[in-house]
Formats: structure tokens, C-alpha cells, sequence
């Protein structure tokens, strides 16, 4: 039998890739996670992920205090903001 290969949750993925970041050096304010909405979705509907990771504020979504762009993209990454601004 052939396995099927296990997606991994949006938290599961990016809450890594922002912890590496964070180890790395960066800030939270440095990074900006540029997410499909499909992915926002997602992620804000994981029963895994707590309440207290995702934040709204003055029109603007956090995760692990992290700004999110939602939409506008075919592939979520994460980015450097200074490159999301440009």
C-alpha cells in the first residue's frame, strides 16, 4: 500500500518557521506572514492553535505577534517585512 503523504496544520508550519526566525535574531516586527486565504482561514479556525496566539487589533491580524497579510498571494511564506513593503 502506497502512503499518502500527511499535510502538516498552517500553525504547525508557520508557527516553526517564526520560532526558527525569532532564534535566528529577527523580531516580530521584522517578519510578516503573507498568508492565501484559504490558509487564514484555516488557521484561525484550528482547534489547535490557542486563542491567545492569534490577535486583532486596529484592523491588523497577529499570529505569535506576527502580522499577517491575508489574500494576494497563491503561497503562503513567510517574509521579511522590509521585503513585503517594497
Amino acid at each position: 500500500m502506497a502512503k499518502t503523504a500527511v499535510s502538516q496544520s498552517t500553525d504547525t508550519r508557520f508557527r516553526r518557521e517564526i520560532e526558527t526566525a525569532l532564534a535566528n535574531g529577527s523580531t516580530p516586527d521584522d517578519l510578516v506572514l503573507r498568508l492565501t486565504l484559504r490558509d487564514a482561514n484555516l488557521l484561525t479556525r484550528d482547534p489547535l492553535t490557542p486563542v491567545a496566539d492569534i490577535q486583532f487589533a486596529d484592523g491588523v491580524m497577529r499570529f505569535l505577534g506576527v502580522r499577517v497579510e491575508r489574500g494576494g498571494v497563491t503561497v503562503s511564506a513567510l517574509e521579511s517585512a522590509a521585503a513585503a513593503d517594497a
